[in-house]
């Protein structure tokens, strides 16, 4: 990957250049929050395989140090997005967080623990009853389902036609999840099942509400990051500063009309978090 600019740029919007100023001003009560796949990591047909930028743990710790705190909110196992990113092998940072499961899930650097509830048990009679349900849609030939234990993902990327198999499988997989108290979490090529409750909105305002921040740095790229962008809005309402990132991609463009900033997806946003980095010190 080539080397990120460090230029910090101007948010697009008059709230995104107040937030940025917020964010500046008092960088120890500010947060930095991110989504991973799509966001830190290059979205890839094997969600196992997925990989956080390279630089990403390293600048997030320095981040950490230097901010209120840092903070990844994204749908995988608290202990997977840790995994995957690297996380735990930069140590004990106190300020760093990863919630995973939208939330349901939490890992503090600081104990290196994951804590969490119970599973819905919802979610297992969902994952026993996918594979009939996928073998009896032939439109979903190719789709594979990935087992986040607190939720169960369809990705349709591998399929014959993935826009196709997604479309036809929307219906039969949202029925499914309604039987069990379920939703259904679409994204880019993937719909996942998941219990009810929580969402990256919620976790992201009662994280920001738990360590006092001031300002937030948000970037996700996918819908399920429509529900933070939304929490950030609702916060600057009440005064918080906040600026909204989206890390760019073809696939989705909602996150696109509504973001302050928009950068070339996982290279975009460290090259970014490295500007910000710099000008705060870290």
């Amino acid at each position: 990957m080539g080397s990120p600019s460090t230029s910090l740029p101007t948010p697009t919007t008059e709230a995104g250049r107040a937030g940025l100023a917020a964010f500046l001003a008092d960088p120890r009560r500010a947060v930095v929050a991110l989504d991973f796949d799509g966001t830190l990591a290059p979205i890839v047909p094997d969600p196992d395989s997925a990989r956080a930028h390279p630089a990403a743990a390293a600048l997030l710790t320095r981040l950490a140090r230097a901010l209120g705190s840092a903070v990844i909110v994204t749908g995988r196992p608290a202990e997977v997005a840790v995994r995957l990113g690297g996380f735990a092998q930069e140590g004990g940072e106190q300020r760093f967080t990863v919630l995973g499961h939208y939330g349901a899930e939490r890992w503090d650097a600081a104990t290196g623990r994951v804590t969490a509830p119970p599973p819905d048990p919802g979610v297992a009679a969902v994952r026993r009853a996918l594979p009939d349900l996928l073998a009896a849609e032939s439109a979903a030939q190719g789709a594979t389902v990935e087992d986040k234990g607190r939720s169960v993902a369809v990705h349709t990327r591998r399929a014959a036609d993935p826009q196709g198999a997604y479309e036809a499988l929307r219906g039969p997989l949202g029925d499914l999840a309604s039987r069990h108290g379920l939703l259904v979490e679409p994204g880019r090529l993937v719909l996942e099942l998941r219990p009810q409750g929580m969402d990256k909105g919620m976790a992201l305002t009662s994280y920001l509400h738990e360590v006092g921040a001031g300002s937030v740095l948000y970037a996700g790229d996918d819908l399920g990051d429509l529900a933070a962008f939304d929490a950030v809005n609702r916060l600057r309402a009440e005064g918080l500063g906040g600026v909204l990132v989206c890390s760019g991609s073809t696939e989705v463009t909602a996150l696109a009309e509504r973001a302050d900033l928009v950068v070339d997806g996982p290279d975009g946003v460290v090259g970014l978090l490295t500007a910000v980095a710099e000008a705060v010190g870290a």
